[in-house]
């Protein structure tokens, strides 16, 4: 007996000719008559083989006829095209299993979903989410199966023969040109697109990937020509090509493409323009706040109105003459804007900013680098016992800290040594090599004890090395800010390649390829991974075209200069190892450093155990790690997250793979892990260190791990940004020049003594590179509008199944779980949101920061009787000399350094010895973010 079965098919409407003439994109709809007019072709396929073909002769052909339909328009609502069709289906044709669909309008559409009505077990439900080709440019019919998951080995019969030609179309043939607006080809490729030696010889960039010189992750293959100067490089163009999938909603497109275009095709040139001087600094740290209270004057920006329109917040004034750019106050600056200055606030970000997985414990004493001494010098750091006990004599002995587990390190010596005397090479930067020394109180807070810097022999001059401790004195104090000046530089250049490109962006891509080329639509790992690869490829694409290219915002920004991405590589072939990217492991991890330079076949000598993790293994504590600093923010939040997602992976993967057998006898998925390994990351395929995949419990930690990356670990250093980075003296991205003590002239020094503020102000970026950082990073940094929060939405085909949608809304309830404990001020950091201050600050924090606020400078300056001048002594100027208070309270800072000095404010008796005391070692922990 025969049913009548209606599919309900939903389009989504686009605005592509409004974005198409915004920003010249080809793709959308022409208009909306040609949604009206055209049709699309259905056809509905059986899970079942057809019964009366003879099976035992041949594997393919015994599928049942598909039932074609045409679908028409019935409806129209704020965003969707409703379309309709009927059909009639034989009672013995078992279930539809897969949908078959050809475009017929003039250009490509968004299909949404389709649902069937009508049949004897309930609706069925296809998720498509895909952009589909019109049948002039593809005739092939696209495959969409229903939202049921399956193994390989449990495929029902009708379904296996597209299963596989599903896969086929995704792989492409190899030899592809693709087109970026349609195509939805996943292939591997080299990092051979970064340089444009065509255009300029001086922007040719070596490839990047494939060989044990510069070894690297694999990206996704634009089919491009080779250049004609260098066939072994991508000749660059305007597109970046991505499969189709992969690009923006057109939401995220509006907010992030016209943000970056721009911010990166508009606004820098215009700038550019206007600050016509690519070295020119500011002049005063006054000029620094008003590019947020007043803005910068540039030319009257092309499509203006436009931008207008998409209510872009980066620029807030908007002047008749002349358009006024005017940056967001970051949200530091807002709540104290001395805060960069205190070392307390140095150390607090160290652990709750941007970049807070650096750190890790010393082991080892004394410290030693690796590399080879004949060519970069003495390998002992200038951290000697007596200068670390010289900070620490008021707590215990340096014997003492090693072995109660109290000095931890920030070290990108050896990282950043080989490239000194190559990046100092280019005008207007320079670089060391650099690690700095903490010390955790007994009250639990990291305190900075020193800073080294490193300049290894060349030009005729010996190495220069020399450690810099936190002083009272005015030159000692100067050359403190110096030092922490250069040593953020180098974190925020390590944050932005490595911890944040490298780490979740570069590494992952990969990932995503091997998904879509060995992993069905169907299979249930591709369910579980697929809404943690969301935007990757597209923003990664972005990053080539724009970011880490050759004189690319990073090159021109950042203290590598045109070496930044041959560090990044370094960094990948010493540092990354899939296994410590999970977070417990990433916090355990200890670090053997051995490091051979790629641009020597020398094999350094060296290699000393000099840091450890952070945590070690306690089966008795919390998440069964117990942290070296308890008070750590990443590391708290982090394995409260780490502990949910694992939960959720294992009951999902349980739920599929009852046993090892299933996880040996998966086809697709032993691809898939093969091909992440052997081509994703060919340049490291042989390495031991490789995780199995022969059990549940083995996917359920690289899938955890994977999702870590592509989630917590992504927020934790991208969303926070602009709002630690934005006023750039607290994380300048260049160093420009040298460190005022490294053999000065008679003049460079007392340049140095009679004016430091100006100095440090020469030191910070230019007024070019810290406007163009500022911008890239506020876009960076937003939240999309489409933005998918994890836990928040249940996916289609988790829901089909009772047992998956029954773990999925433990895990999203054990999420707000954790917000509240957040919020009620249990834990008052989170990356969760990745925004600051997070989302979820307690108001301990606020009044932490009201408290702040009462300290010496910020009060005087309120009420008018200082001004905020840094190139006087402690940043501040007296408006009326003849008044006693001030003068204490500027003595006081004079004397002691204790900039918060509360003693004076609230009329304490035991003058300033007692506050110095008070500020060092009874002091409350600071807010984290």
């Amino acid at each position: 007996m025969s049913i009548s079965v209606r599919a309900t098919v939903t389009v989504k409407r686009t605005i592509g000719g409004f974005l198409s003439s915004l920003v010249g994109f080809s793709h959308g709809l022409n208009d909306k008559s040609d949604l009206l007019s055209k049709l699309l072709l259905i056809e509905l396929v059986s899970s079942e083989l057809d019964p009366s073909k003879d099976h035992t002769i041949a594997e393919t052909g015994l599928e049942k006829k598909p039932i074609s339909g045409y679908a028409h328009q019935t409806g129209l609502k704020d965003t969707e095209v409703i379309y309709e069709s009927e059909f009639v289906i034989p009672g013995d044709y078992g279930e539809i299993g897969a949908v078959l669909v050809q475009n017929q309008h003039r250009n490509e559409i968004y299909l949404k979903h389709i649902v069937l009505n009508g049949l004897p077990n309930g609706p069925i439900e296809f998720s498509c989410g895909s952009w589909i080709e019109p049948k002039f440019d593809n005739p092939e019919k696209r495959i969409f199966f229903t939202t049921k998951s399956y193994l390989p080995s449990h495929t029902p019969g009708g379904l296996m023969s597209l299963r596989e030609k599903d896969l086929v179309s995704l792989r492409g043939n190899g030899k592809d040109k693709y087109k970026s607006s349609t195509d939805r080809i996943y292939h591997y490729d080299v990092y051979n697109d970064l340089g444009d030696p065509d255009g300029n010889p001086e922007l040719a960039r070596p490839v990047l990937g494939g060989s044990k010189k510069y070894p690297y992750p694999r990206r996704c293959r634009t089919g491009r020509p080779p250049c004609k100067t260098d066939p072994r490089s991508e000749r660059r163009s305007d597109t970046f090509y991505v499969p189709r999938d992969e690009e923006f909603s057109e939401e995220k497109e509006i907010s992030f493409v016209t943000k970056t275009g721009y911010s990166v095709h508009m606004l820098l040139p215009s700038l550019e323009a206007t600050l016509k001087d690519p070295d020119l600094g500011f002049q005063s740290f006054t000029d620094i706040t008003q590019l947020y209270k007043e803005g910068i004057p540039i030319p009257k920006l092309k499509n203006q109105a436009s931008m207008q329109i998409l209510a872009l917040r980066l620029v807030k004034a908007v002047c008749d003459a002349i358009d006024n750019l005017q940056f967001e106050t970051p949200a530091m600056l807002e709540k104290d804007k001395f805060s960069w200055l205190q070392d307390e606030e140095f150390s607090r970000q160290t652990l709750a900013g941007v970049n807070p997985c650096s750190i890790k414990l010393v082991t080892e004493w004394p410290l030693k680098s690796a590399l080879d001494p004949d060519v970069y010098g003495p390998p002992e750091s200038a951290f000697t016992e007596e200068l670390v006990e010289l900070e620490i004599k008021d707590f215990m002995t340096i014997g003492e800290a090693l072995k109660q587990k109290k000095l931890f390190i920030i070290d990108y010596h050896d990282l950043l040594l080989p490239y000194v005397s190559k990046v100092r090479q280019i005008k207007g930067t320079t670089l060391y090599g650099s690690r700095a020394l903490f010390f955790l109180t007994p009250d639990g807070t990291l305190k900075p004890i020193a800073i080294e810097l490193t300049r290894p022999p060349m030009e005729g001059k010996p190495q220069w090395k020399q450690a810099f401790t936190p002083s009272l004195e005015t030159v000692g104090l100067w050359l403190w800010r110096f030092a922490k000046a250069h040593f953020l530089a180098h974190d925020c250049g390590y944050h932005e390649l490595v911890s944040h490109w490298l780490r979740t962006h570069c590494v992952t891509e990969p990932y995503i390829i091997a998904t879509n080329r060995q992993l069905s639509v169907m299979h249930p790992i591709y369910r579980l991974l697929h809404p943690h690869c969301r935007y990757t490829m597209k923003i990664n694409a972005f990053s080539r075209q724009a970011l880490i290219n050759a004189d690319g915002i990073i090159e021109n920004s950042f203290s590598p200069g045109k070496y930044c991405m041959k560090l990044c590589s370094m960094a990948y072939d010493q540092q990354w190892r899939f296994g410590r990217e999970a977070l417990p492991a990433d916090l355990i991890n200890k670090v053997l450093i051995s490091i051979q330079l790629p641009e020597s076949p020398i094999a350094n000598v060296f290699g000393f155990l000099i840091a450890g993790g952070i945590a070690v293994e306690d089966p008795t504590a919390p998440h069964g790690l117990k942290l070296m600093i308890e008070d750590y923010p990443f590391a708290n939040d982090g394995l409260m997250l780490w502990d949910a997602l694992k939960q959720w992976v294992a009951d999902y993967v349980n739920y599929y793979y009852k046993d090892s057998s299933m996880v040996q006898s998966d086809t697709e998925l032993q691809a898939w892990w093969t091909k992440i390994r052997t081509k994703g990351h060919e340049d490291k395929k042989d390495e031991p260190w490789w995780p199995v995949l022969k059990t549940p419990e083995d996917l359920i930690g690289t899938i955890t791990t994977i999702v870590w990356v592509a989630s917590a670990h992504h927020s934790a250093v991208n969303f926070g940004q602009y709002a630690f980075a934005g006023y750039f003296p607290n994380r300048p991205s260049i160093a420009r020049t040298n460190m005022p003590c490294e053999d000065p002239t008679e003049e460079q020094w007392k340049r140095f003594l009679d004016n430091p503020g100006s100095e440090l102000l020469a030191c910070f970026p230019s007024q070019i590179q810290a406007t163009k950082v500022m911008a890239i990073l506020h876009v960076l940094s937003n939240h999309s509008p489409d933005e998918e929060y994890i836990g928040e939405h249940i996916e289609p085909a988790w829901a089909e199944e009772p047992v998956i949608k029954e773990a999925f809304e433990r895990f999203s309830s054990r999420l707000k779980e954790l917000e509240n404990i957040i919020a009620d001020g249990i834990i008052e950091n989170s990356i969760l949101s990745g925004k600051y201050p997070l989302e979820l600050c307690t108001l301990a924090y606020d009044q932490q920061w009201q408290f702040n606020r009462e300290a010496v400078p910020p009060h005087l300056i309120n009420r008018g009787i200082v001004d905020e001048d840094l190139t006087a002594p402690h940043g501040l100027r007296l408006l009326i000399e003849d008044y006693p208070f001030t003068k204490a309270a500027i003595e006081c800072l004079k004397t002691m350094g204790c900039r918060l000095c509360q003693s004076l404010l609230q009329g304490c008796k035991h003058g300033t010895v007692g506050c110095r005391a008070q500020s060092m070692v009874n002091r409350n922990p600071k807010p984290r973010s």
